[in-house]
């Protein structure tokens, strides 16, 4: 799947005049949010606080858990670190909620011990005390969790039960109720099956992708009847299973199973996402609605790896070998979903291996070129370099020789010598230099050290490094971080990103010229990704680039990719398409590209065909319950009233998960959304919406706009100065000849705007947050996502939720739904209407200043 999915959506630029008049009463400006009583006057007013998700008063939170309804209260239980801002030390925090707006955090439920960390799972009234944890008066909450063992890493599901509304919990004295021996063996999600009058547990199978069906009579004795899966979307883990009947179309006598696995990574938008299948269930399986075959569209073939060479094609390194593979090659598992007999292969030596394979410049002359990928997920990254030389100048270490010279360390996180590659325990590291580096993961996460470089002189413009490992930076607690030392006082600092492939950092120190200075290689994290990676120092003129470590497809044009696509991870080729259409014309070339020398570090290619319409990939094929880069985990309520399916995810994605901007707190939950299936275009869907009771916080007075054309242009609606930083926005449009048009929300400061458009090309909803403020954390944070949706009788309706560090959108009758994070200037709370390549007219819009939940 492309790494650039939807770049053809270009930044909107601010153009010339706009005919019609704009009925528009303005917002008067946004007081400062209210504190919630009794809270510390620091909180709850940080610069990204959410004002209406719900977010911990501190410390990291990701899935939600044990959602259920009792005597009023809506229980959102939810994976937590009662020690830190980080991943660790997972147990489950509580809040409780009477409208699923308002939220009260109460004290931490389930608590990780010596023994277990405490998993994802479900929670239900045993109404009839079938456990005989409590009593048919007084029925007893139990909670259904995951066993993640310290020892032997194994995970299975146990029980815990509370007979005082959630407030105190015990843990099962007969736990685990249900071990198959697997360390991949997770978040039980559980009901009562009237029909068999039996508990049902919908529990994941997470690297076999499978999810199975459980059933008991007392929450303690569980019989397996069925399995799930693999089937759908594969590229990563499934997790988190929910299991739930809704009617179609409202109709009570057309009632359809919902099946939700959330998957990680390999989502829509890459990443997390939530899928989900729509079939039937009979008590002990369930089967899913057949979708049928897949037939790509025709077309002219480019490349098809046939003949007994690469033709024309050119390469580079060994990787790809002498021609194209047969199918695998030495050392390499099953490869499959191939055409023909060959393909173009790059494990050739294994995964250590590197190389190019490029095709001659040829015109652009079709709408799309459409071809098979596999191999890794490594995908490429804007301004890399394809040379790994690193550049000259003075090195200060280069970790070989079997010692650390005159460098100091403490503590026990770095050893008495440089580590020679990966180490017991890590994951493959990769991208270092020679045969030696710092690697602080000795004997685990929990040890800590540092490790401090001889004093020097700073006479060179540049200091440039290798850094892998966790991303903790300076000032966070426990933070794993490079510094650098004037004084004795920490001037410039680097972590890395959650993962072991080393790459280069840069410190400009042109304005240090003369100083004495030290490096400090500190690692004072024991939580996951608790460690650094750190080779080659060296004080040059020149900065570091980045070097690319990418297993892709790309398509360069005047030598830039302008399109990417990688791998899944996986021997099995599947469909990806580049959009050509803004290239028509000029001269491309289609380059093969195998940079990594880690885990998956090679790529797969096939059957380049160019075409009129886009191949779609297994991925896009499926079906998800939002195509934003921030819905995870998404997990149903048990038991609200009224038969209703409230459903809610973690708004977050474990590509860059631990790196957002946000302290005290690192995790916020999306808005509780009811969802529905309903026939779209002639098939059923599960549909989303906010939940009714977040009407309560809209400020009685909107903005209001009507009939505004725009041609080819920008219009502001609401000012910055305005301040509105959590917002509720319903919008029409009327589609006239634009090729896009939509709002720009959270504009400002420095050019930032997040937008909410619609491309009447490929008709397709989309958010734009590659300007959207703070997003340099992760190279996998800027971007595009998009949702297929059509107009309805020549109009799209979007309903807008902003808060102070989100976009919510729902797009349709809530069909098409994209949830972003995004990190902007508190002044950038202006929204514009704009259209591209033509006219649009916005019907009507109301914009509600929304109050905060925290009060």
């Amino acid at each position: 799947m492309s790494s650039v999915r939807g770049s053809r959506h270009a930044r909107i630029r601010m153009l010339t005049a706009v005919a019609t008049v704009c009925a528009l009463s303005a917002i008067p400006p946004e007081p400062q949010a209210p504190e919630p009583v009794g809270a510390d006057t620091s909180t709850y007013t940080e610069t990204f606080r959410p004002q209406f998700h719900f977010t911990p008063q501190k410390n990291w939170m990701n899935d939600p858990n044990g959602l259920v309804y009792y005597k009023g209260e809506y229980h959102l239980f939810y994976q937590y670190n009662p020690n830190g801002n980080s991943w660790g030390d997972m147990s489950w925090g509580h809040a409780v909620s009477k409208d699923l707006v308002h939220w009260k955090e109460l004290p931490l439920a389930l608590s990780h011990d010596d023994e277990e960390m405490v998993f994802s799972g479900g929670a239900v009234v045993d109404w009839d005390n079938t456990t005989g944890f409590g009593t048919r008066k007084n029925p007893p909450m139990v909670a259904i969790y995951t066993s993640a063992y310290k020892k032997g890493g194994k995970q299975a599901q146990s029980l815990a039960y509370s007979t005082d509304r959630g407030q105190t919990w015990t843990k099962y004295q007969g736990n685990p109720v249900i071990d198959v021996g697997s360390t991949d063996f997770r978040d039980p999600k559980v009901q009562w099956h009237a029909p068999t009058k039996s508990w049902l547990m919908t529990v994941s199978m997470s690297t076999e992708h499978k999810v199975r069906f459980y059933s008991s009579k007392n929450l303690k004795d569980w019989e397996l009847q069925s399995e799930f899966g693999p089937t759908g979307a594969t590229g990563g883990v499934w997790e988190c299973p929910d299991l739930f009947p809704l009617a179609v179309d409202g109709d009570p006598d057309n009632i359809k199973w919902v099946l939700v696995v959330n998957i990680n990574p390999g989502g829509i938008a890459g990443g997390s996402a939530a899928q989900y299948f729509i079939g039937d269930f009979d008590g002990k399986k369930f089967t899913a609605e057949d979708k049928g075959s897949y037939t790509p569209p025709a077309g002219s073939v480019v490349q098809d790896f046939e003949g007994g060479g690469f033709g024309e094609w050119t390469t580079t390194g060994t990787a790809f070998g002498r021609g194209p593979a047969a199918g695998a090659v030495d050392g390499q598992g099953a490869v499959s979903g191939f055409d023909g007999k060959g393909l173009a292969n790059s494990y050739h030596g294994g995964d250590g291996a590197t190389g190019l394979l490029t095709s001659p410049s040829f015109t652009v002359d079709s709408p799309y070129l459409n071809f098979r990928i596999g191999g890794g997920r490594h995908p490429h990254g804007a301004g890399t370099a394809l040379d790994p030389t690193p550049p000259e100048g003075t090195v200060l270490a280069d970790f070989e020789g079997g010692t650390y010279g005159g460098w100091t360390a403490t503590g026990d996180a770095f050893g008495t010598a440089p580590a020679t590659g990966t180490l017991p325990g890590q994951q493959q590291v990769s991208g270092f230099m020679g045969g030696g580096l710092v690697n602080s993961f000795r004997n685990g996460d929990s040890t800590t050290g540092t490790l401090t470089s001889p004093e020097f002189t700073v006479d060179k413009k540049y200091v440039n490094f290798l850094i892998g490992g966790g991303n903790h930076p300076a000032g966070s607690e426990g933070p794993t971080t490079v510094e650098l030392l004037v004084d004795g006082q920490v001037v410039r600092s680097a972590t890395g990103k959650d993962a072991e492939a080393l790459d280069w950092a840069s410190w400009d120190v042109g304005d240090l010229a003369g100083k004495k200075a030290r490096i400090r290689i500190v690692d004072d994290n024991t939580g996951g990704w608790g460690h650094l990676n750190v080779d080659h120092i060296v004080l040059s003129d020149t900065r570091a680039r980045r070097v690319s470590q990418e297993t892709s497809v790309n398509l360069l044009v005047d030598g830039q990719v302008v399109r990417s696509a990688t791998g899944a991870n996986s021997e099995t080729l599947d469909w990806a398409s580049f959009d050509m259409r803004p290239y028509a014309g000029k001269k491309a070339q289609i380059q093969v590209v195998d940079r990594n020398t880690g885990g998956w570090g090679h790529v797969l290619a096939d059957q380049f065909t160019a075409a009129e319409k886009p191949a779609q990939s297994v991925v896009q094929r499926a079906d998800w319950a939002d195509y934003g880069k921030d819905y995870y985990a998404a997990v149903s309520w048990e038991n609200a009233p009224g038969g209703r399916r409230y459903m809610i995810g973690w708004m977050n994605n474990w590509d860059y998960a631990g790196s957002v901007p946000t302290q005290p707190w690192r995790g916020v939950q999306s808005v509780p959304r009811e969802m529905a299936l309903r026939t779209v275009d002639g098939r059923i869907r599960l549909t989303s919406k906010p939940v009714d009771s977040l009407d309560s916080l809209r400020r009685d007075r909107p903005a209001a706009a009507s009939a505004v054309t725009v041609d080819n242009a920008s219009k502001p609606l609401i000012g910055p100065a305005a301040g509105n930083k959590a917002m509720d926005l319903e919008a029409v449009f009327s589609v006239e000849d634009a090729d896009r048009f939509g709002l720009k929300v959270r504009t400002g400061a420095g050019g930032e705007e997040t937008v909410i458009g619609y491309d009447t090309t490929t008709q397709e909803l989309y958010v734009d947050r590659s300007r959207s403020g703070s997003g340099d954390f992760s190279s996998a944070f800027p971007g595009v996502q998009t949702a297929p949706m059509k107009p309805k009788n020549g109009k799209v309706k979007l309903r807008v939720l902003l808060d102070w560090s989100s976009v919510e959108v729902f797009g349709g009758n809530g069909e098409a739904v994209i949830t972003d994070q995004v990190f902007p200037d508190p002044s950038s709370t202006g929204v514009e209407v704009f259209a591209e390549g033509g006219t649009a007219t916005l019907d009507h819009m109301q914009a509600w200043r929304l109050k905060s939940a925290w009060k």
